[in-house]
């Protein structure tokens, strides 16, 4: 008779990592703070690039353990992992970026007047 291995501890460190980053993201949604909200990185401010690059994190971490990639083959996990991870880096700047210059532009044609 086999027994199987219980994953109850993995399972409970998984999801107070993943919480301990949610209320970060939290904390940092509510309070914005001025050194990293209004602080410009390549288009838009240092704050969305900390919710980019947390969110990140967090759906890696779920595809890690959750997806079960953590048992299989190197190649791959990265064939699956690094595509999907560059693709969204790389909507992500386009959709920051030009969005911030989408709002310079309407900025100069807007004229809100009271």
């Amino acid at each position: 008779m086999s027994h199987a291995k219980s994953h109850t501890g993995l399972i409970w460190k998984v999801f107070s990592f993943l919480s301990l980053v949610t209320i970060v993201e939290v904390f940092l949604g509510i309070n914005k703070p001025d050194l990293l909200h209004l602080n410009q990185l390549l288009g838009t401010s240092l704050l969305n690039w900390i919710f980019l690059i947390l969110t990140l994190v967090k759906a890696y971490g779920i595809a890690w353990y959750f997806m079960h990639l953590k048992d299989e083959k190197t190649w791959f996990r990265r064939a699956i992992v690094w595509p999907v991870f560059f693709f969204i880096v790389y909507l992500s700047f386009f959709l920051l970026y030009e969005g911030a210059a989408l709002n310079d532009i309407l900025n100069e044609w807007t004229r809100w007047t009271y």
